[in-house]
């Protein structure tokens, strides 16, 4: 298959709740149209300085966000006649009356026609993201966080595993496009926001069968990626795994998400940072220079599509891992189609397409959730009725092959 085709369903749509939108009245989707997207084009422009064509283009497209209608790209890409396949049910819709997923995925893409990424001139290849993310590796930052970690570890295998898959897991907090969840922190410790913790079950599989390859689906830069970096360093120096492949972005999506180069900006913020980070930094090092630390990019992931939508050559790769990390709440909606799922739905059910052993980590930031117990969901909207967008809890959830 080549790039930019539109695979088949590997499930049967008819399976699927109905997809969350974005002109669901009080809805989390339709507040990020109506707020939350806007204010990140401004942002885009307060952090930048383009050139006054580039301005006029974010200007218009936050105009056409609030007050128009949507329309496919005018720009020669290798991607456009993906989008334009994929869009086409939405052309001439208001941008608050389409499915959310695909209409923030189709969002960051139209940002990237906006600055002239993928056109000959100053904005090509250029993150307009770059400034925001630079912030998380100052040393207050990214390689605290990652010192006081360190510093912190227990020294048993199986807890020391744990406390590293919750870093990971409270390191999605900090995601650039929710500013309010970026402000809570990693927050190491907050079992009672814990919601579902399947870490024993995946330290069990790896003990048992340690795996030839880990792949980590990376979400954010900054904070979270520095947690995933120290994740798969301990995947590797226990033995747990053979190799670890991080799965990046290979173009600007979602504000903070992880390009390969965020991680050489990581490996040099933590060099230069307090002991544990540093040598942390020289281990990574090493094993990237080895091939056990492998970066990867594929077009998928900064797609509308969803994971039983895999392109046949990422489908079979992801079939050879012995464990697939999936990290963070807009993967978790690719996982399930970004559809309004019951809270009880076993998480093992309706992942059961996926082509590997699968574990996600996510802190919640849209209105789906699955894998909880019977009248905890009702429970938790009693006591906080922002639960599900509010970045304040996690899951650990799994779903394993014996």
């Amino acid at each position: 298959m080549s790039d930019y085709e539109i695979p088949s369903l590997q499930i049967d749509p008819t399976v699927l709740p109905p997809p969350l939108l974005t002109s669901e009245p009080g809805s989390f989707a339709q507040h990020t149209f109506q707020v939350r997207i806007p204010h990140i084009v401004d942002e885009t422009l307060g952090h930048n300085h383009f050139l006054p064509g580039i301005r006029e283009n974010l200007l218009d497209l936050r105009t056409e966000i609030r007050d128009g209608r949507i329309r496919q790209l005018r720009e020669v890409a290798p991607d456009v006649g993906f989008w334009r396949a994929v869009s086409a049910p939405f052309e001439g819709r208001s941008w608050l009356d389409v499915p959310w997923y695909w209409a923030e995925a189709y969002f960051y893409r139209r940002l990237l026609e906006a600055t002239r990424y993928f056109q000959a001139g100053a904005g090509q290849g250029f993150d307009p993201f770059s400034a925001l993310k630079s912030d998380e590796w100052q040393p207050a930052g990214a390689p605290r966080a990652v010192e006081e970690l360190m510093s912190a570890l227990p020294a048993e295998g199986n807890a020391r595993f744990a406390a590293l898959v919750r870093a990971s897991l409270w390191g999605n907090r900090v995601d650039l496009s929710y500013w309010s969840v970026a402000g809570l922190g990693i927050a190491h410790g907050a079992s009672a926001n814990l919601l579902v913790d399947d870490t024993e079950q995946v330290w069990r599989l790896l003990r048992r069968r340690p795996a030839d390859k880990v792949i980590v689906v990376n979400d954010n830069a900054g904070t979270e990626l520095a947690m995933d970096l120290a994740l798969a360093d301990y995947l590797l120096g226990s033995g747990l795994a053979a190799q670890v492949v991080l799965h990046l972005k290979q173009q600007p999506f979602f504000v903070s998400d992880a390009l390969p180069g965020d991680v050489q900006e990581a490996l040099g913020a933590l060099a230069a940072g307090p002991r544990h980070g540093a040598e942390l930094a020289a281990r990574l090092i090493a094993h990237l220079e080895t091939g056990r630390l492998h970066l990867r990019t594929h077009w998928f992931y900064t797609t509308s599509l969803f994971y039983f939508q895999l392109p046949a050559d990422l489908q079979t790769e992801l079939a050879a891992a012995g464990l697939v990390v999936v990290k963070g709440d807009a993967n978790y909606r690719r996982l399930f189609g970004d559809a309004h799922w019951s809270a009880m739905t076993p998480f093992s059910a309706a992942s059961v397409y996926f082509p590997a052993p699968l574990l996600a980590l996510r802190t919640l930031k849209s209105e789906i959730i699955l894998g909880l117990r019977a009248g905890e969901a009702e429970r938790l909207s009693a006591q906080d009725p922002d639960w599900l967008v509010n970045g304040k809890r996690g899951v650990i959830q799994a779903s394993l092959r014996s």
